[in-house]
């Protein structure tokens, strides 16, 4: 299944210690995306759970519905894949634990497909997206994103590289086999642990995901 969420030194010690390999701390939070930031339509939004779902239907919540589900905070890194790290931060949110509880899957998924806007997508495994501090997330230290970094809703996966977090989250697929996502389809690492240096699919090693 998933690797362990906390290594050792990654929220006590030093900063240093809490850089997985080849990461730099980042004080600030740059932008980084690949396309336009997508105009957000409050009234035509909606958060979809789909795919291998347990009773075979799939759920939906308007902007609404989804900002009325219970709000939970995590304090988690970021690891982004061009080698920056940003340390500490409080994410505000829907955890993937709860949706996982509210539309559970059935029990052949094994994987979980990140919908986002303009067909942008990331994939992982189900425990990844279970994990107790992945959380689509609505603020970061108690202000609400701006559109440039997600508004209205992100994914955050602290254990994973942070494309695993898609930007303008639209809904969640449930698989029973593993599929490439965005960028894995374009040299990305299928599983992304920045912990084990994971950033491209030419380091894939058996097992870690499927045919290229």
């Amino acid at each position: 299944m998933g690797q362990p969420e906390r290594r050792a030194g990654e929220e006590t010690g030093s900063d240093a210690d809490r850089l997985p390999p080849g990461q730099r701390l980042q004080r600030g939070w740059p932008v980084t995306h690949y396309g336009p930031v997508p105009r957000f339509r409050p009234e035509r939004w909606e958060f979809r759970v789909f795919g291998a779902t347990a009773d075979g239907d799939k759920r939906c919540w308007t902007h609404e519905e989804f900002s009325a589900l219970p709000h939970e905070t995590v304090v988690a890194d970021l690891h982004c894949v061009t080698k920056f790290t940003m340390l500490g931060s409080e994410w505000g949110g829907v955890t993937g634990a709860t949706i996982l509880g509210l539309a559970p899957p059935a029990p052949a998924a094994t994987h979980v497909m990140v919908w986002a806007e303009y067909g942008y997508s990331a994939n992982m495994r189900l425990a990844d997206f279970a994990a107790e501090r992945t959380i689509l997330a609505t603020h970061r230290n108690g202000e609400l994103l701006t559109a440039e970094h997600g508004f209205p809703l992100r994914l955050v996966v602290p254990h994973l590289y942070a494309w695993k977090g898609p930007k303008w989250v639209r809904g969640v697929e449930y698989m029973t086999a593993d599929r490439r996502g965005f960028w894995e389809e374009r040299g990305y690492h299928n599983v992304g642990d920045p912990w084990r240096e994971q950033r491209y699919s030419y380091q894939e090693r058996e097992g870690e995901g499927p045919d290229l």
